[in-house]
């Protein structure tokens, strides 16, 4: 159990930094290419850990399953990791954490629809406040955050939700580094195919007249130099890679309950980070909200947890 606090630790610190690191960069990859990149290269690294879990369990992936983790590639990577990239370039990097935070409430809605999993009052008190602490974050009547940026990272943390329920039973099956691993690997190559077909003269014109500029002529290799090799590596490779193996190691040694207070330390740390590292203002309002939806993550959390400690 120790060791799955230190792999928890581990996690929140390393996902704490993901939107700070992106931002650093912003503007400097095209956000299709970055994704592609990151993804790609995460998904090598998980390759061994994969196997492994694999070995492990005596199983083989079906070709069927296969397909399945190609969808789950496209949902993941491709939309939700696209629209994550986007809504880091159109706003500030401690709010698309926070709100990206939200996920565990998220999933548990989902889960009741499309898994017929039981929904608990604590839920609904969690959605609850985690949804007015969102609303406080954006601060509608007086907002000065980029309306485009908050959408984004909503379509973002929805869709990534979506995709979490939808790799649950896979994950049931071949374990979360497996469905990881295949997920990044799959989606970063669609990714690849979307890079080739935005370079088709007809295709390129068409996003480039719709305003969808980065969809238009999609670059593979430019931006990499001396001085953006520490910091691509350190997505790819730290974020990514280390960051995914330590979250489902923590779920291995712990449980998915415990895990994720990964998202309620993350609302805490990053803000915090993008002060220090970004000098992002974290205004009155964005506290208030972060409380909200610290509460909300504790009320989501703590039962949960009270239950394992009382079987323990």
């Amino acid at each position: 159990m120790k060791k799955g606090y230190l792999y928890i630790a581990l996690t929140t610190i390393i996902f704490s930094t993901m939107e700070i690191v992106l931002k650093f960069i912003s503007g400097v990859f095209n956000p299709i290419q970055l994704t592609f990149t990151r993804f790609f290269i995460g998904g090598l690294f998980l390759i061994p850990f994969a196997l492994n879990a694999l070995h492990k369990k005596h199983s083989s992936i079906s070709a069927k399953d296969l397909r399945y983790f190609a969808f789950l590639g496209f949902l993941g990577t491709v939309v939700s990791m696209v629209l994550y990239q986007l809504a880091v370039q159109n706003s500030k990097a401690s709010v698309v954490a926070v709100l990206f935070s939200c996920n565990p409430v998220f999933v548990t809605i989902l889960a009741f629809f499309l898994l017929k999993e039981a929904i608990h009052k604590n839920n609904v008190l969690a959605l609850i406040l985690e949804v007015v602490g969102t609303i406080i974050i954006i601060n509608p009547l007086n907002t000065q955050l980029s309306v485009l940026g908050t959408i984004l990272t909503i379509a973002s943390t929805l869709t990534f939700a979506f995709y979490g329920v939808s790799g649950k039973k896979k994950c049931a099956k071949y374990g979360g580094i497996v469905v990881t691993c295949f997920g990044f690997l799959f989606g970063s190559l669609e990714m690849l195919a979307l890079i080739g077909l935005s370079h088709i003269s007809p295709i390129a014109n068409l996003f480039y007249s719709s305003g969808l500029e980065i969809f238009s002529n999609i670059p593979l290799f430019t931006g990499y130099t001396l001085s953006t090799f520490p910091i691509v590596s350190y997505i790819c490779i730290i974020n990514t890679g280390v960051g995914f193996a330590c979250y489902f190691k923590s779920m291995e040694e712990t449980s998915a309950q415990v895990t994720s207070l990964v998202f309620f330390f993350k609302p805490i740390l990053a803000p915090i980070l993008a002060l220090i590292l970004l000098h992002e203002v974290i205004p009155f309002n964005m506290l208030i909200g972060i409380l909200f939806i610290l509460l909300g993550s504790l009320s989501s959390i703590l039962p949960g947890l009270s239950t394992q400690n009382n079987t323990n």
